[in-house]
């Protein structure tokens, strides 16, 4: 009888484990509030009558909540999970809330620095939503880690696109009408979606080993990719022709469902083992003691040596360099090459992102919205990608240097801001695309990195001080781009018509990319030791 039941409460943790990877999967698909900033951000502009220096400080100060980050890291140490991300919820509504009443006139219009609180409450928010969702990863796939954090964030960078759908299909399209549905959306989605989440974010006990992690995660990266494909073609406008926002919506909606058929299918496994077990149970009672031992001996021994053979073929154990808290991370080299390459890679490519609203008008292009959406969709595979070949080479003795996958990535974002000096259309395009998918693997990527040099029991707060380097950019490239932009600009309505507005700007910004590329050549030969000794 205990066979049955240990079994049993094996396969019910493993259905509410792969249940929680779902609920995190749809938390992070609608925590990017940030990235939609671009798509309403010229109308705010209007709307409060600001300056592009003011306009490049909102953006700031919705990085500038992950400043404060590290409340929600030590918060989720000491509170429950559930409680972590409705407050978490609730600075986003009461944020993005209070700007969705000012701007359709509901109360007087506030002045320029409470905008300025209430953007960084509501990034803030993002920190607080992103810690459950990496705890949950870490915690309840102790063993599968990296793969479960970089398939979740991956979803964040669908967050822009999704919110760009559901405006398109239910609101108006005009450019005040999407701006105050925009800040309503990211008033109320992530509340919504966090109070249905709530029960599922908590640390889940597995007894044994799961027998079906391979085929669960097999599943899961086929339904993420065509999710990625899928987000990607509606975002090409010759393709996308075809379908109406309503569509667009009811197909993301489907593939953001789809998961959900892994738990589903994981609990049936249950109920079929359970069956099994008590039929077994039936013959076993025909059997001598003696049989019946030897019988149940060999098939817990049998189960067991199949078990950790399946599961070191699927992956290798996590190893970390060291465990450390905040104060000796600091002092480690290490950490400041690390802090450094992520300011001049991943902090550059968001920065422009959060700047693609400007720098799309600027050239004279109407379509914000379509690049908006490809940058996220193109952000989607790039947080995708580092999970996939984790996956691939956990199946080999191989693993590949996280800091090594940096190098590659960092150089093609500087070249990208190279090719965005080509007036062409195509060449806002391409350029915005490989940014996007760059930037997204950094930003997953870094999350395996900070566990492997500095440990996963004090994470939480370290990734929070790492990303602390994305406010500090924000504020110094973006202040950076807005005087060149004014300098370039018309002086009596600071508006700025033409390829000189980002002409400065990007040549900057590329040649810090290149220098971000030999900090992390650095950071590669230091801890390229570490790395070989974990193949």
């Amino acid at each position: 009888m205990s066979s049955s039941s240990s079994s049993s409460s094996s396969s019910s943790s493993t259905a509410f484990q792969w249940l929680s990877l779902v609920g995190i999967i749809w938390l992070q698909s609608i925590n990017g509030t940030n990235t939609n900033f671009p798509a309403y951000s010229s109308q705010l502009k209007k709307v409060l009558s600001m300056s592009q220096i003011q306009l490049n400080n909102l953006a700031f100060a919705s990085d500038a909540g992950k400043l404060l980050g590290w409340f929600a890291g030590i918060a989720a140490i000491y509170l429950p999970l559930w409680l972590v991300l409705l407050i978490g919820s609730l600075l986003g509504l009461i944020g993005y809330g209070i700007q969705f009443l000012f701007i359709t006139n509901q109360i007087p219009s506030p002045s320029y620095w409470l905008i300025f609180f209430l953007t960084v409450l509501a990034g803030n928010s993002i920190c607080w939503i992103n810690t459950v969702c990496y705890v949950v990863s870490i915690r309840n796939f102790p063993c599968h880690q990296q793969i479960a954090v970089g398939i979740t964030t991956s979803y964040q960078g669908l967050s822009a696109k999704i919110y760009t759908d559901i405006v398109g299909a239910a609101f108006s399209s005009s450019p005040q009408g999407k701006a105050k549905a925009y800040l309503l959306l990211n008033a109320l989605l992530p509340l919504g979606v966090g109070v249905v989440v709530a029960p599922l974010v908590r640390n889940i006990n597995v007894m044994g080993r799961p027998r079906n992690m391979k085929a669960g995660f097999i599943s899961m990266f086929l339904i993420t990719i065509a999710t990625g494909i899928y987000a990607v073609i509606s975002s090409l406008g010759s393709i996308s022709s075809g379908l109406t926002p309503l569509q667009n919506v009811i197909g993301t909606g489907v593939l953001l469902l789809a998961p959900l058929g892994i738990p589903i299918v994981e609990k049936m496994r249950e109920n079929l083992s359970r069956k099994w077990n008590l039929n077994r149970e039936r013959r076993v009672h025909s059997f001598t003691m003696e049989e019946n031992s030897n019988g149940i001996g060999s098939l817990e021994i049998g189960a067991v040596k199949e078990g950790e053979e399946l599961d070191g073929r699927q992956v290798h154990e996590p190893c970390v360099r060291e465990e450390i808290g905040v104060k000796l991370m600091v002092t480690r080299l290490d950490f400041w090459l690390y802090f450094f390459v992520y300011f001049f890679s991943a902090t550059l490519g968001l920065v422009f992102l959060n700047n693609l609203g400007q720098i799309a008008e600027s050239r004279g292009s109407s379509r914000t919205s379509s690049l908006v959406s490809l940058s996220s969709s193109f952000g989607f595979f790039g947080r995708l990608m580092p999970s996939l070949l984790d996956y691939l080479f956990s199946r080999s003795k191989y693993m590949i240097s996280r800091p090594a996958l940096i190098v590659a990535l960092v150089a093609p974002i500087g070249g990208a801001f190279f090719l965005l000096l080509n007036p062409a259309s195509f060449s806002l395009f391409l350029g915005t695309a490989i940014i996007g998918v760059c930037t997204g693997a950094i930003t997953s990527i870094a999350v395996s990195i900070t566990t492997e040099l500095f440990g996963t029991k004090n994470f939480s707060v370290n990734h929070n001080v790492v990303v602390a380097n994305i406010s500090i950019g924000s504020f110094v490239f973006g202040y950076l781009s807005a005087i060149l932009y004014r300098k370039e600009g018309n002086q009596e309505d600071g508006r700025c018509m033409g390829m000189a507005c980002y002409r400065s700007t990007f040549v900057i910004w590329g040649s810090l990319c290149f220098l971000g590329t030999g900090l992390a050549l650095v950071l590669f030969a230091r801890t390229r030791k570490f790395y070989s000794q974990r193949s």
